[in-house]
Protein backbone atom coordinates (compact mmCIF):
# COMPACT_ATOMS: atom_id res chain seq x y z
CA UNK A 1 0.00 0.00 0.00
CA UNK A 2 1.54 3.34 -1.05
CA UNK A 3 2.48 6.06 1.72
CA UNK A 4 0.25 8.85 1.16
CA UNK A 5 2.16 12.12 1.97
CA UNK A 6 -0.73 15.10 3.05
CA UNK A 7 0.76 17.97 0.60
CA UNK A 8 -2.18 20.50 1.62
CA UNK A 9 -2.37 20.10 5.31
CA UNK A 10 -3.91 23.09 7.12
CA UNK A 11 -1.37 26.34 8.81
CA UNK A 12 -2.57 25.43 12.18
CA UNK A 13 -1.92 21.73 11.50
CA UNK A 14 1.44 22.54 9.93
CA UNK A 15 2.26 24.36 13.10
CA UNK A 16 2.11 21.51 15.44
CA UNK A 17 4.31 19.58 12.65
CA UNK A 18 7.14 22.62 13.48
CA UNK A 19 6.70 22.08 16.75
CA UNK A 20 6.94 18.61 16.87
CA UNK A 21 9.86 18.34 15.02
CA UNK A 22 11.46 20.94 18.95
CA UNK A 23 11.36 17.92 20.08
CA UNK A 24 15.12 17.37 20.08
CA UNK A 25 14.72 20.77 22.17
CA UNK A 26 13.69 16.83 25.00
CA UNK A 27 17.46 16.73 24.99
CA UNK A 28 18.46 18.37 27.65
CA UNK A 29 15.94 17.17 29.68
CA UNK A 30 17.21 13.47 27.97
CA UNK A 31 20.78 14.51 28.63
CA UNK A 32 20.06 15.55 32.52
CA UNK A 33 18.32 12.14 32.56
CA UNK A 34 21.40 9.77 31.53
CA UNK A 35 23.90 12.16 33.70
CA UNK A 36 21.27 11.52 36.62
CA UNK A 37 20.85 7.69 36.36
CA UNK A 38 22.11 4.65 38.10
CA UNK A 39 25.10 3.25 36.81
CA UNK A 40 24.56 0.76 33.86
CA UNK A 41 21.48 2.93 32.74
CA UNK A 42 21.81 4.09 28.91
CA UNK A 43 23.51 7.38 28.71
CA UNK A 44 23.47 9.89 25.48
CA UNK A 45 26.43 9.75 23.80
CA UNK A 46 28.08 12.90 23.44
CA UNK A 47 28.43 13.21 19.17
CA UNK A 48 24.25 12.33 20.14
CA UNK A 49 23.95 14.91 22.42
CA UNK A 50 25.35 17.26 20.07
CA UNK A 51 23.05 16.33 16.80
CA UNK A 52 20.37 16.99 19.08
CA UNK A 53 21.46 20.11 20.14
CA UNK A 54 22.05 20.98 16.73
CA UNK A 55 18.67 20.34 15.69
CA UNK A 56 17.39 22.02 18.53
CA UNK A 57 18.79 25.08 17.74
CA UNK A 58 18.46 24.89 13.87
CA UNK A 59 14.38 24.46 14.68
CA UNK A 60 14.57 27.70 16.80
CA UNK A 61 15.92 29.45 14.50
CA UNK A 62 14.36 27.93 11.33
CA UNK A 63 17.87 27.14 9.76
CA UNK A 64 16.63 24.91 6.97
CA UNK A 65 20.01 23.85 5.44
CA UNK A 66 21.58 22.29 9.08
CA UNK A 67 17.91 20.79 9.38
CA UNK A 68 18.45 19.09 5.85
CA UNK A 69 21.78 18.12 6.65
CA UNK A 70 20.45 16.91 9.82
CA UNK A 71 17.55 14.81 8.63
CA UNK A 72 17.74 11.59 6.73
CA UNK A 73 16.77 11.56 3.07
CA UNK A 74 14.10 8.94 3.37
CA UNK A 75 12.89 10.73 7.50
CA UNK A 76 8.87 10.24 7.92
CA UNK A 77 6.88 12.30 10.44
CA UNK A 78 3.63 10.42 12.15
CA UNK A 79 1.40 13.77 13.32
CA UNK A 80 -0.67 13.34 16.03
CA UNK A 81 -4.12 13.32 13.23
CA UNK A 82 -1.94 10.22 11.82
CA UNK A 83 -1.05 12.74 8.50
CA UNK A 84 2.56 11.53 7.32
CA UNK A 85 5.10 14.04 5.98
CA UNK A 86 8.67 13.28 4.22
CA UNK A 87 11.68 15.41 4.55
CA UNK A 88 10.48 17.69 1.79
CA UNK A 89 7.64 18.54 3.61
CA UNK A 90 8.56 18.98 7.05
CA UNK A 91 11.41 21.28 6.00
CA UNK A 92 8.39 23.41 4.55
CA UNK A 93 7.05 23.73 7.50
CA UNK A 94 10.04 26.00 8.91
CA UNK A 95 9.13 28.71 6.23
CA UNK A 96 5.31 28.95 7.55
CA UNK A 97 4.69 32.94 8.36
CA UNK A 98 4.01 34.29 11.96
CA UNK A 99 4.39 30.71 13.88
CA UNK A 100 5.71 31.66 17.56
CA UNK A 101 6.37 28.11 19.47
CA UNK A 102 6.86 28.76 23.76
CA UNK A 103 9.51 27.61 25.52
CA UNK A 104 8.60 24.43 27.04
CA UNK A 105 10.28 21.50 29.33
CA UNK A 106 10.51 17.77 28.63
CA UNK A 107 8.47 15.28 30.62
CA UNK A 108 9.10 11.99 31.72
CA UNK A 109 12.45 11.32 29.37
CA UNK A 110 12.95 8.45 27.49
CA UNK A 111 16.58 6.92 26.01
CA UNK A 112 17.22 3.69 24.14
CA UNK A 113 20.13 2.65 22.37
CA UNK A 114 20.76 0.52 20.29
CA UNK A 115 24.35 0.01 18.36
CA UNK A 116 23.75 2.84 15.58
CA UNK A 117 20.49 3.76 16.45
CA UNK A 118 18.37 5.56 19.12
CA UNK A 119 15.38 6.36 20.36
CA UNK A 120 14.39 10.00 22.09
CA UNK A 121 10.92 10.28 23.57
CA UNK A 122 8.88 12.37 26.20
CA UNK A 123 5.57 14.14 26.78
CA UNK A 124 5.47 17.78 26.18
CA UNK A 125 3.20 20.61 26.93
CA UNK A 126 3.52 22.66 23.61
CA UNK A 127 2.10 26.18 23.17
CA UNK A 128 2.33 28.41 20.16
CA UNK A 129 1.14 32.00 18.38
CA UNK A 130 -0.23 31.37 14.72
CA UNK A 131 -2.00 33.71 13.16
CA UNK A 132 -2.83 35.35 15.82
CA UNK A 133 -4.58 32.71 17.53
CA UNK A 134 -3.08 30.83 20.79
CA UNK A 135 -2.79 26.64 20.57
CA UNK A 136 -2.25 24.23 22.94
CA UNK A 137 -1.70 20.58 23.10
CA UNK A 138 -0.04 18.25 25.24
CA UNK A 139 1.65 15.70 23.09
CA UNK A 140 3.90 12.15 23.59
CA UNK A 141 7.21 12.93 21.38
CA UNK A 142 9.14 10.25 20.00
CA UNK A 143 12.53 10.53 18.05
CA UNK A 144 15.09 7.73 15.90
CA UNK A 145 17.91 8.29 15.37
CA UNK A 146 20.43 6.78 13.24
CA UNK A 147 23.83 7.15 12.46
CA UNK A 148 24.46 7.16 9.32
CA UNK A 149 28.47 7.97 7.82
CA UNK A 150 29.66 8.66 11.30
CA UNK A 151 26.68 11.27 11.61
CA UNK A 152 23.45 11.53 13.47
CA UNK A 153 20.84 11.78 11.30
CA UNK A 154 16.74 12.31 12.46
CA UNK A 155 15.08 9.00 10.75
CA UNK A 156 11.40 9.64 12.23
CA UNK A 157 8.94 10.94 14.46
CA UNK A 158 5.81 10.18 16.06
CA UNK A 159 3.54 12.02 17.95
CA UNK A 160 0.60 11.05 20.08
CA UNK A 161 -1.80 14.12 21.29
CA UNK A 162 -2.59 13.42 25.42
CA UNK A 163 -6.02 13.41 25.84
Amino acid sequence: MPIRLDDGADLPRRALLTMAVMAPTLASGITRAAESAPPGNVELPLDLAKAIKEHEQATVRNDIEVLGDLVAEDYLLVNSDSTLQDKQSYLADFTVPGFRLDPFMMEEPVLKLWGDTALTAGRVHLTWTQDGRRQDRLLRMVHVWAKDDGHWRLTYTQLTRIP
